[in-house]
């Protein structure tokens, strides 16, 4: 495999195991944060102890708070930064690209973020086209699928989709990462792949809200099954393939976030459950908790595009308008007869 220069933009939890696994593969891997004593941290102990605390890192992986130097070092930069994060953090970003361009340098980005943003309901990839205007680059490349940072950490097995429009671009993202234990696969949906990642983690916070409240596999199965269908409603009102949902970043990622306690939005939703108000909660997790912010841009985008989406609707009403957890579920039961077919009409 040749060797490439990669840049990972944020030190949470999956881009310290993405940034790790890249070194690993035999890449010059450099990783930012914007905290120098997260930065001391790394390059004294070899750990990420707040994220990542049995990881330890390779000795080879760079680490740095410099975001100029960051982007300078990379041939390919990886934006894992919160959804909410991500336009600040591209606008700084900007000059420090047109610099590489002057200099002949046309460097393939991706991001790993799954949300859709605050106020504007835009997608990752809307925002990189907003903020890199005239910016040279190759992608985005969406990188998404069921992926615990935990797991990849210790080399679970694990499936990912790196989904762009320049198949060329996902297939070099693809071919970076690809190892024994990490399998890319490539897709042209970019729609999908971004509508995927992010909507599941309103399902996942209702899957923990559930099992808080003490109900069972059944209520799970067919939280999952009605939330999936959701997800592709809306998905394919906005272009995406509905095929794309029922890959490993739609149907796969719902899996892994609604089965699983590793998921913040499971372990949020679980603390709504136990009666926690969802500042308390935001407070407790000391991280950031997608699904909290994406119920709210879901719920905005789903109105807008005259989708019926029940579940998310509840979601929100619970999550920021405080009605009881328990009355509305049995509300959601009790709503009239439906046809089970997605498609069958669009916007019910």
């Amino acid at each position: 495999m040749q060797q490439s220069r990669i840049t990972i933009l944020g030190a949470g939890s999956w881009g310290t195991a993405l940034a790790n696994l890249l070194v690993e593969n035999g890449h010059q891997v450099m990783l930012w944060t914007y905290r120098k004593e997260q930065v001391n941290e790394i390059q004294t102990t070899h750990r990420n102890a707040h994220y990542l605390p049995n990881l330890l890192l390779n000795e080879k992986l760079q680490v740095t708070s410099d975001l100029e130097k960051a982007i300078a070092f990379g041939e390919t930069v990886g934006f894992v930064v919160p959804t909410n994060a991500m336009r600040e953090v591209l606008k700084k970003c900007c000059p420090y690209f047109l610099k590489k361009n002057q200099a002949g340098e046309q460097p393939v980005l991706f991001h790993a973020a799954k949300g859709i943003e605050l106020g504007t309901h835009q997608r990752i990839s809307q925002i990189f086209k907003e903020e890199l205007l005239s910016v040279n680059y190759r992608g985005p490349v969406v990188f998404s699928g069921p992926s615990h940072a935990e797991e990849v950490a210790k080399k679970d097995l694990t499936a990912i989709t790196a989904a762009s429009s320049d198949l060329e671009a996902a297939a070099h993202i693809q071919s970076l990462f690809m190892n024994t234990y990490l399998r890319v696969y490539t897709n042209v949906d970019v729609i999908g792949v971004e509508l995927g990642g992010a909507l599941k983690n309103i399902i996942a916070l209702c899957s923990g809200a559930l099992m808080g409240l003490g109900f069972g596999d059944n209520a799970k199965a067919a939280l999952m099954t009605r939330g999936l269908a959701e997800m592709t409603r809306l998905g394919v009102s906005m272009g995406a393939d509905p095929l794309t949902f029922s890959g490993l970043s739609g149907l796969g990622d719902l899996i892994v976030t609604c089965t699983s306690q590793y998921s913040r939005n499971w372990q949020a939703g679980y603390q709504l459950g136990q009666g926690k108000t969802t500042q308390e909660i935001l407070d407790h997790m000391g991280m950031v908790v997608e699904g909290i912010h994406t119920t709210k841009s879901a719920y905005e985008l789903a109105k807008s595009q005259g989708i019926e989406m029940p579940i998310t609707e509840a979601t929100y009403q619970v999550v920021y308008q405080g009605r009881n957890l328990r009355e509305t579920i049995l509300e959601l039961m009790g709503r009239s007869g439906k046809n089970e077919s997605t498609f069958q009409d669009q916007k019910k």
